[in-house]
């Protein structure tokens, strides 16, 4: 019998637990990109050491400034982004203007970085090869291929938050109270005598 009321309480906390997160997430739609854009700049600064090494093996023409600006705009991206949406007004247009400026950017940099990977390894004369020591080289392809598709996840999340917010608004998170279907409406209309 105990166990069953801890089963049913665990059940009850879950659904308890579920019910805060729809109601913060009704609060707050815009949280949904900021969590690709925040796994876009994990994935990229966690992997750094093997993009620098790209950088460092290949030598391409702007490689290394690709990646600076990569890095720097990832981190300046989530000061736009909660410059964006301060609480409890509406979006800032000009930061919005901003911020998908900052992810066509991060977009544009990464292409022109695999752009000269590809062209290293695929040259007629002395290209890249890929071997055991230079593995980081399709570490840092993969790494910065997913960077653009987060990336990109994040500015069409952006694009339709006007759609899905008012979806997401829906959805019903009132608490269903055991008895109160018994209880008959109040009329609190005013009667003249």
């Amino acid at each position: 019998m105990a166990d069953q009321k801890t089963a049913n309480g665990q059940k009850r906390g879950i659904k308890e637990i579920i019910r805060k997160s729809m109601v913060s997430l009704k609060r707050t739609p815009h949280v949904i990109p900021l969590v690709f854009l925040v796994l876009a700049f994990l994935i990229y600064s966690l992997n750094l050491s093997s993009i620098a090494n790209t950088t460092a093996r290949i030598n391409g023409a702007n490689m290394g400034q690709c990646e600076f600006v990569a890095m720097l705009f990832s981190i300046l991206a989530f000061v736009v982004f909660i410059r964006t949406f301060p609480r409890r007004k509406p979006a800032n247009k000009i930061m919005l203007g901003l911020l998908f400026f900052m992810l066509a950017l991060l977009v544009f940099v990464d292409i022109v970085y695999l752009v000269r990977i590809v062209t290293a390894v695929t040259r007629a004369e002395n290209p890249i090869v890929i071997d055991e020591q230079s593995v980081y080289i399709k570490v840092s392809q993969a790494v910065v291929t997913m960077h653009i598709i987060f990336v990109g996840v994040t500015a069409v999340l952006l694009g339709l938050l006007p759609f899905y917010s008012k979806i997401i608004r829906k959805i019903n998170t009132s608490i269903e109270v055991e008895g109160n279907e018994d209880i008959e409406a109040i009329d609190i209309s005013y009667d003249e005598d």
